[in-house]
Formats: structure tokens, C-alpha cells, sequence
């Protein structure tokens, strides 16, 4: 029998009731107990988040349960910004193995190196992760993360809904975890990482050739102020009037390409520059012999983008079993000017299919095989049967 999903979305505040209608269609609708359900609550919903898990778990057959909070929601091609609900996605697998791993802040704290997860945690073929993004020090532990399980795609965000830790949370069959959690997938049903920063390159590719933490001096024989201005006056009246806050600076996933395209870079904020000093600072920490590219965030790029690496995954013309979407709060209505974009390209492309996600903090995702936290990107997870 070939895995099953479905899923589910209510608008409104809590209500028993309605949960009661969601776990009965969980249980309606999959030929079996679901092997795992996500699900993504608005922060309102935290009080009442242990009898919302265990209702879903026990009227709806649901073995696993794991979720976080969101600001907005995502539900099959519908895309909520605000509100109270939930959307859920239910999974019926067939010969895959799922591992659930809890990533306290504590264990996170006490990993020292790639060794500590590579003895705790099982290898596997794909990897979904949910964090807060209070005390959850997410980049250092990719670094580890990236080292203990090279090439393997991992696929997520961080939880989104307040400016407190409290008022945000990820969870496991209705338990608050402090830190994040990882699911790990092996067997039939596979993880096909998509990736879209929303950016294109602007200006030219330079290596790093000066560059201290995450302030870079030099890029080729040039300061680089200089090379930023020089992508910006490369740039059209109409684009220039609106690059103010849309700049960013890309630095290569890998040295070994002659042309850089978009996708090729990991895109990071701008954070000043000085034109006396020639420095530009951003949010990451460029080394000596890399090479940066300028980019420029527009929805039209953001839409081209999104639609290629789409595309890219659809090539082999496989039907999804479902697919969970992480897209970040930048994105949405405010910046596209209609809403559901990210949610109707999906379904546009992959057809219709069981899908949930929300709006995050940031996103995880791979870029030329290594997992980053991205901003302004929408990251999916695409589930196909092998």
C-alpha cells in the first residue's frame, strides 16, 4: 500500500471541537494509524497545546506528533498571515523509518563537535528540524550538525509568533522542548530539499581577498564599498529607486563553478558599510579566497526563483506524498502584494497534494549541499515515494 497523507487547516481560536473534527479526519482519511503529524499553531494556542496534542493523537490514530508556533499559517495552495488556528499535515508511511530526536538547549550547549551527534543520533536520509529561536544558537550548531551528517539534506525553521521565548515554542506529542527537535527519515519515502532565497546576483563575482570575523575590506583588487557601489550603479533607475534594505551580500557555496547563477550563493544581510574604510559588514563570516556577489531582493526575482528551483525538484515528474512549507515572515502579502504566493506556486507546480507549514524566523535549507539558516527564503520539504 503506498503512503498516505492528509491535511488540515482551521482558522479561529482554540476550540475543542474543532480539533475533535481535524483528529476525526486524520483518522478518516488514512487507511491506518499516521506514523507522525506536524503541526503548526498560532502562539494562542500554547495553553491549551497538551490537550490539542493529545486529542489529535488519540482520536486521530496519530503514533507521533510534532510542531511549533507560527505567526501565519500555510495550508495546501492558502497562505494566513496572522489570526489564530492551526494546519496540520498527517503522515501514513510505508518501509520508512522515522527517528525523533529532542534538541534541548542544554544538549546543544554540551555537543563538542560533529563526534557528539554522530554517537547520539542514528545516521539518515533526510532531516527535519524545528527550533526556537531563543537561546537556540542555530549556526554554530549547523556547523556540527553539517560535519557529523555530510551531504544529507536537512530541511526547517524556527518557530515564529512573539518577540519572548514564551510566547514561542516547539514541541513533541504536546511537550514544550526549550530548544528544537529533529526528525530524521529513512526508507521509501524521501526528502527533496528545495531552496529559494528570493535574490539574483548583481554586480560581479570577487573573491574575498581582506576580511576580518564578518567585515569584509577587500574583494579583488578593490574595496568593498567600491564593488558594492559598482553593483548598485549597474543596476536600472526604476530598481535602484526601491535596492534601499533589498541588498545583500552572497557568498559562494563552492569555489568550483565558472559561472555563478542564483542558488549558487548563501545570501546574508548587509548589516553597514563605510565608504572611508571601504568596509562592508554582514551577517556571516566570510574567509580569505571565497568569492561574494552583491544581490538584489525583489519580488519579481523572488518569484523567478522560486518558480526554477521548483521546477528543478518537479524534473523527474513524481507526484508528491505531501510536503511541508517553511516560509519566512519577510515573504508573504506584504512583499508579493497577494497573498498565497509561495503556497500557490507549490501547488502550481507539484500539482495538488496534502500540505502545511507556517511563517518563521528563518529557515533551514540546503545550498550547494550544506545546510544554512537562510532569511527571506522560502524552504520546502517535498516528500516523494521511491
Amino acid at each position: 500500500m503506498p503512503s498516505e497523507s492528509v491535511s488540515i487547516l482551521h482558522e479561529g481560536p482554540y476550540e475543542a471541537a474543532a480539533v475533535q473534527h481535524a483528529a476525526g479526519r486524520i483518522r478518516a482519511e488514512l487507511n491506518g494509524p499516521a506514523t507522525i503529524a506536524f503541526a503548526f499553531v498560532t502562539p494562542d494556542y500554547l495553553p491549551d497545546l497538551e490537550e490539542f496534542a493529545d486529542t489529535i493523537r488519540v482520536d486521530g490514530h496519530v503514533l507521533e506528533l510534532v510542531g511549533c508556533t507560527g505567526s501565519g499559517l500555510t495550508f495546501d495552495a492558502i497562505e494566513r498571515e496572522g489570526g489564530s488556528g492551526f494546519s496540520i499535515l498527517a503522515l501514513r508511511t510505508e518501509n520508512t523509518r522515522i527517528a525523533i530526536h529532542a534538541l534541548p538547549t542544554t544538549l546543544v550547549e554540551s555537543a563538542d563537535g560533529p563526534k557528539f551527534w554522530k554517537q547520539r543520533f542514528a545516521p539518515a536520509e533526510g532531516w527535519l528540524v524545528l527550533t526556537n529561536p531563543f537561546g537556540f544558537a542555530v549556526d554554530d550548531w549547523l556547523v556540527d550538525w553539517n560535519a557529523a551528517f555530510p551531504g544529507v539534506p536537512t530541511v526547517g525553521g524556527l518557530a515564529s509568533g512573539g518577540r519572548q521565548a514564551e510566547s514561542m515554542g516547539v514541541f513533541h506529542n504536546g511537550r514544550v522542548i526549550d530548544g528544537g527537535i529533529a526528525v530524521g527519515l529513512s526508507g521509501t519515502v524521501r526528502l527533496v530539499p528545495v531552496v529559494s532565497q528570493g535574490c539574483r546576483p548583481i554586480g560581479e563575482p570577487l573573491p574575498v581577498t581582506k576580511a576580518e570575523d564578518n567585515i569584509i575590506f577587500a574583494l579583488g583588487s578593490r574595496p568593498a564599498y567600491q564593488a558594492l557601489e559598482s553593483a548598485f550603479q549597474s543596476l536600472s533607475e526604476s530598481e535602484r529607486s526601491h535596492a534601499q534594505g533589498n541588498l545583500f551580500a552572497g557568498i559562494a557555496g563552492t569555489e568550483y563553478l565558472e559561472d555563478f547563477r542564483p542558488g549558487d550563493f548563501v545570501i546574508r544581510n548587509i548589516i553597514g558599510a563605510d565608504p572611508d574604510s571601504g568596509a562592508v559588514v554582514i551577517a556571516g563570516i566570510p574567509r580569505v579566497g571565497q568569492t561574494v556577489q552583491y544581490q538584489l531582493r525583489d519580488r519579481q526575482s523572488a518569484d523567478n526563483d522560486l518558480r526554477r528551483v521548483l521546477r528543478v525538484a518537479a524534473a523527474d515528474g513524481r507526484r508528491p506524498v505531501a510536503s511541508l512549507l517553511f516560509c519566512c515572515t519577510g515573504r508573504g502579502s506584504s512583499f508579493f502584494g497577494v497573498a498565497g504566493h509561495d503556497a500557490g506556486m507549490l501547488e502550481e507546480v507539484f500539482g495538488r497534494h496534502s500540505s502545511a507549514g507556517l511563517f518563521c524566523n528563518g529557515e533551514i535549507g540546503p545550498v550547494a549541499g550544506r545546510n544554512c539558516v537562510h532569511g527571506y527564503t522560502a524552504a520546502c520539504a517535498i516528500f516523494v515515494e521511491t
